[in-house]
């Protein structure tokens, strides 16, 4: 049996290699309505700018059905159809790979970043928890999240301000954001002492006004008139930047080595900030490099856009909004369960991962730059996008491997058997039964994982320009599509069958086939702080 990793990606590029050279024609199919004829197609009109009137050369056929490689899924056919060249996958046999190695599919593609060092700063953590509103609440969410992409990258990421308001700290555990505290600023004296010795003269000290220390000229670096006025938070925001840079935190990342020309100037500083606050943010970029020669040369600025609540009257701050979503969230269970379940103790720690998962997903599921409109809407578990909606089918799933567990101890079941003794030609493909979407499951969920994972903390490093964007968005979108694709099999399919030993083959090959659903599912949370429910 062949070994490696398959890869979306590494398919689509094999196939537009066989095609020879020119723009990118495939794409990947998702739709259950397509895929029971198709995995991938070229679109006809696209193969008719590259062959002419779009009849593509039977040599070429031949490559695309023979195509092999690293990485790259075993073709069944290759056919020319009115819509484009459709391409189909030996199904059985990729099965066979993903689900022999399903640990593996629900990790990063590859270390896209290793070594990079990222500086992630967000400004909005310097204000008290109680003056925390929406739109900052979405910064410090897309920054935690932004932070554990990068990471699972193999990127080295630094995460400032440290948090000194206990409040904070604590809301922010709450939230299950994972964030440094500090008990004390950092020292500002050596940038005090640069500030009074290069651009404060005598004479302004005298008529600076209370609090500022000094005034720096930026009409040089921004064509704006004016001084910038230096007051000792923004020093000490500027030291703790400093030092941050400058000592980098070698010891929480023991699998990176410090390249041996490490300068300040290899790592990227990462400004996550609302609209609100990025004009302030750029004059604070260039009052660094004006006080600091070796302040780094890379500050990108990702501004998320505005946060607007419809409901509720007047402006709620986030804490507010946590306690009305909590509230949300304890009526939509006690009205499913019934009784009073904020008095049961096992329930309160559900009901807190419920309100941050509701939470997570209104704000992290439409991309970063956009407007973001909160809406009155009822916390169920039957609307299939929200967090809830999720976590319900985390719950589902652990459930389903539970009772097979039990039926296994009470000797229904025999025991789990060795996977590569699994006959995955048991399941079924969208032909014969078109209702039961196992290979959705597999081609739309765990197959294209590790390329998502690899996308999501994409950045334009090395771009021109003072702005970046990021694709924040695409784990709660991809959580939701997974979830809605497994209830309805989950609906359709009795997984547990009757416990006859002529059905037990296919019922292991369906548990496998689930199993690898759940590890992407539990890592898909793990990138959003969310742990997974065993049951609600």
């Amino acid at each position: 049996m062949a070994t490696g990793r398959l890869g979306v990606g590494e398919t689509l590029g094999a196939l537009n290699a066989a095609l020879g050279p020119g723009d990118p024609v495939w794409f990947k199919e998702t739709h259950a309505r397509h895929l029971r004829v198709r995995d991938f197609l070229a679109p006809r009109r696209a193969l008719q700018a590259r062959f002419g009137e779009g009849q593509v050369p039977q040599r070429v056929l031949h490559t695309l059905t023979g195509l092999q490689g690293p990485g790259v899924a075993p073709v069944l056919r290759c056919a020319q159809t009115p819509a484009g060249l459709l391409l189909q996958l030996r199904r059985p046999a990729v099965f066979e790979r993903v689900l022999c190695d399903v640990a593996s599919y629900a990790t990063p593609d590859k270390w896209a970043s290793p070594g990079l060092r990222i500086l992630l700063h967000c400004p909005a953590l310097r204000r008290s928890s109680g003056a925390l509103t929406l739109s900052q609440l979405r910064v410090v969410l897309v920054a935690d999240h932004l932070a554990r992409a990068l990471r699972s990258e193999g990127a080295c990421v630094c995460l400032v301000p440290a948090v000194q308001d206990p409040h904070m700290s604590t809301f922010l555990q709450k939230l299950r954001v994972d964030w440094p505290t500090a008990s004390e600023r950092v020292s500002a004296e050596t940038l005090r002492s640069l500030l009074f010795a290069k651009f404060t003269s005598a004479q302004d000290q005298e008529t600076l006004p209370p609090g500022v220390l000094g005034r720096l000229g930026l009409k040089e670096l921004v064509q704006e008139h004016g001084c910038r006025a230096v007051t000792e938070d923004l020093l000490s925001v500027l030291a703790e930047l400093q030092e941050a840079v400058r000592h980098w935190p070698e010891s929480n990342y023991p699998g990176l080595v410090r390249a041996p020309n490490f300068d300040v100037h290899s790592c990227m500083v990462v400004h996550v900030v609302s609209c609100e606050e990025e004009f302030q943010q750029q004059k604070l970029d260039l009052l660094w490099w004006k006080l600091d020669g070796q302040a780094p040369r890379r500050q990108k600025h990702l501004v998320c856009g505005p946060v607007k609540a419809a409901l509720a009257p007047g402006t709620l701050t986030a804490a507010e909004y946590y306690e009305l979503r909590h509230a949300q969230v304890c009526k939509a269970s006690a009205l499913k369960h019934g009784g009073s379940l904020t008095q049961d103790p096992e329930w309160t720690e559900i009901l807190e991962v419920l309100t941050v998962a509701t939470i997570k997903f209104e704000m992290l599921s439409t991309a970063p730059q956009g407007q973001l409109l909160l809406t009155e809407s009822s916390i169920s578990t039957k609307g299939t996008k929200s967090g809830i909606f999720v976590m319900y089918n985390c719950a589902r799933l652990a459930t389903l491997f539970e009772g097979y567990k039990c039926n296994m101890e009470k000797g229904l079941y025999p025991t789990f058997p060795s996977v590569e003794s699994l006959d995955f030609s048991l399941l079924q493909d969208e032909y014969p039964c078109p209702l039961q979407g196992e290979w959705q499951l597999l081609f739309n969920s765990v197959l294209p994982f590790p390329d998502l994972l690899s996308h999501t903390g994409g950045l334009a490093c090395t771009g021109p320009g003072l702005y970046l964007s990021a694709r924040t968005e695409t784990v709660c979108k991809f959580l939701v599509q997974l979830s809605m694709d497994f209830s309805s099999y989950y609906n359709r399919v009795h997984v547990l069958g009757e416990p006859r030993p002529h059905l037990f083959g296919q019922m292991f090959a369906r548990l496998q086939l689930l199993r690898a659903v759940r590890e992407v599912l539990h890592a898909g949370l793990a990138m959003l702080g969310l742990p997974p429910l065993n049951h609600i």
